[in-house]
């Protein structure tokens, strides 16, 4: 795990003092060892967290005759099967997972990315042909960022980096905040919150030569669209899914170093735990490297309507594992929330990725890779909005009969929502009205909102590639990389997604089950309780207690002469708004607006008023 950094310049001698410097604000990433190579117009910088190959794998790396350099950024974790295929024909000087990649793009070329099972984001400097070749995995688990002015060509593993370059001036992307503070989106395509800043989208890879930048998608995820209403199946899909799941986790228990595992009480991360467990009782996995207890990391509360401890406590009972809690407070976060801006690059959705980044703080103390259950949710459909999305699915199919049976089975998760989705329609003016008016007019048409599509396999699609997990993947990644942690996610292992994907629709919802696969998959495994658990809460906080604590914090920041000075929003009506929200006289689901928008203040206190 590293953070990678580089420059080319197109016309030019490379600024090797910038390089070094984009390289020094990636420490917390990398905080064991550095490394650059510099050739005339290339300069390219790397900061590693030694995981494998930790007495060889300085970087960059290169091949047999030292053509070719790379600077890398993830795990790919089926190397040792690639290794033995390129070992006949290319002489290795180090044991990494790194040099792996160097010769299989001396062998295969720009096409070996569609051979590498894990997560990444590289550069490889290409010196015969004086080109840099640039990917990212198929999910965007490793970010990747770029900046080009037809001069320079500027890339790294967060934007901070790229803004050491002074030449890069530093402006709010406003079409990407409109979209933030209305409609919640963001990290859904490859512009930035920073204007001329880019992301590298997952599933591509990219060529920058002389002759300009040239990307390319290498990866496609299929759909199957049909329906099985039958149940004779359900066995041998359950059956298969596991062994793929099993393989996923034990892949990505490949270290040097130890590993522990992120628990929130809920289906998925349950589900990783048990699995670890059981391999750690049959011997698939180094003992050494997990200890004779596997070691989980939870963010708890004294608010029972989302503490977990219930259901952590349920794992430990059947598994034996050790417990860690952290119990995030609002103040906290207000103490820290500069610090988390500042490591996020971007502004995020709500302060509920501070129980996410107290467990990586947590799990540092006693481990350096963490596994963790994100993605199960959108590829197995385990949101309960994904209920309507599936019932106008079968509607549209006139599938009157499971329509019905479906909406009877589900009654005790799908009214609530019902009830909660009208609300939310009317949110959108409501919000419009807390802004700027020339700001709204500016941006409001053609803005794609986030619900959209009327089948659930294209929806589910969307929610992997667009919508939903490019930005949890943002999250995990700068989260766990703030305190030096490795995230592991054996869901988004392709060869699971692709699998899930290949599979009837009604393998995600079934019998007024979400996640019907995986409860089947895990049945005798994961305990009862949680197998058969309807609720979800997973790494939440107390978003509207959080927000009435912090009242007078909040208050002083609208009444800040920074706040009134910001071209986003309409002053008085956000101000009348707020003190109408915290004496119960506006809905809660506005909340999370006033959380958007302390968030973009914050960030736009720590990238541009503090420069």
């Amino acid at each position: 795990m590293c953070g990678i950094c580089g420059v080319f310049a197109f016309d030019h001698r490379v600024n090797e003092s910038l390089v070094r410097k984009m390289t020094r604000t990636l420490e917390h990433r990398g905080p064991d060892d550095e490394g650059h190579f510099f050739d005339e117009n290339i300069g390219i910088g790397n900061r590693r967290l030694s995981i494998i190959g930790i007495k060889t794998g300085h970087q960059p790396i290169h091949n047999e005759n030292k053509t070719l350099w790379i600077t890398f950024n993830g795990e790919i974790y089926n190397f040792q099967e690639l290794r033995k295929l390129l070992e006949g024909k290319h002489k290795f000087y180090t044991n990494t997972d790194t040099e792996v990649i160097v010769h299989a793009y001396e062998e295969w070329g720009e096409e070996c990315v569609a051979k590498f099972n894990g997560m990444w984001a590289f550069a490889i400097w290409d010196s015969r042909e004086k080109k840099l070749f640039l990917s990212r995995d198929r999910f965007g688990e490793k970010p990747l960022y770029y900046f080009s002015n037809g001069k320079e060509f500027v890339f790294a593993s967060e934007i901070k980096s790229i803004l050491q370059d002074k030449v890069i001036e530093r402006v709010p992307n406003d079409k990407a905040v409109y979209e933030y503070l209305v409609h919640g989106l963001h990290d859904n395509d490859k512009n930035t919150f920073f204007e001329n800043i880019y992301r590298l989208l997952p599933a591509h890879y990219m060529i920058v030569d002389k002759n300009g930048i040239r990307t390319k998608q290498y990866w496609h995820l299929k759909i199957n669209e049909n329906f099985d209403f039958s149940s004779r199946n359900d066995e041998e899909y359950a059956k298969m899914f596991y062994d793929i799941l099993e393989d996923s986790v034990r892949l990505r228990l490949v270290s040097e170093v130890p590993i522990g595992t992120c628990l929130s009480g809920g289906l998925d991360s349950t589900t990783i735990v048990t699995i670890i467990n059981s391999l750690l009782v049959s011997g698939g996995v180094s003992k050494e490297l997990i200890g004779k207890k596997q070691k989980t990391f939870s963010a708890v509360y004294k608010d029972r309507e989302i503490d977990e401890r219930e259901y952590i406590e349920e794992v430990a009972k059947s598994t034996g594992i050790e417990k860690n809690y952290v119990f995030p407070t609002s103040a906290k976060l207000w103490k820290e929330i500069k610090k988390i801006a500042y490591q996020q690059d971007e502004p995020f959705g709500g302060p509920s990725i501070f129980a996410q980044w107290n467990v990586m703080r947590l799990a540092r103390k006693k481990v350096t890779v963490v596994l963790d259950g994100q993605g199960g949710d959108e590829l197995l459909a385990g949101y309960t909005p994904y209920y309507g999305i599936y019932f106008f699915n079968l509607l549209k199919k006139k599938k009157m009969f499971q329509l019905s049976k479906e909406f009877l089975l589900s009654l005790d998760l799908t009214v609530p929502f019902i009830k909660k989705f009208f609300e939310e329609s009317k949110h959108e003016s409501k919000i419009k009205e807390m802004l700027n008016p020339d700001f709204v007019s500016k941006f409001e048409k053609g803005i794609k909102t986030k619900w959209h599509g009327d089948n659930l396999a294209e929806f589910l699609h969307s929610e992997i590639t667009q919508n939903s997990i490019p930005r949890l993947l943002r999250y995990e990644d700068k989260n766990s990389m703030a305190f030096s942690v490795e995230s592991r996610v054996p869901f988004l292992d392709h060869r699971v997604v692709e699998y899930i994907f290949s599979l009837p629709i009604n393998q995600r919802i079934k019998n007024g089950w979400t996640k019907y696969l995986l409860r089947n998959a895990v049945r005798g495994i994961v305990p009862e309780k949680i197998r058969k658990r309807r609720s979800k809460i997973g790494f939440a906080v107390p978003e509207k207690r959080w927000m009435l604590e912090l009242k007078g914090k909040v208050v002083k920041m609208l009444n800040s002469k920074k706040f009134k000075s910001r071209k986003y929003f309409d002053q008085e009506e956000i101000h009348k708004n707020f003190e109408k929200l915290c004496r119960g006289n506006l809905d809660d689901n506005y909340i999370r607006f006033f959380w958007r928008a302390l968030i973009l203040e914050f960030w736009l206190e720590v990238f541009f008023d503090a420069v």
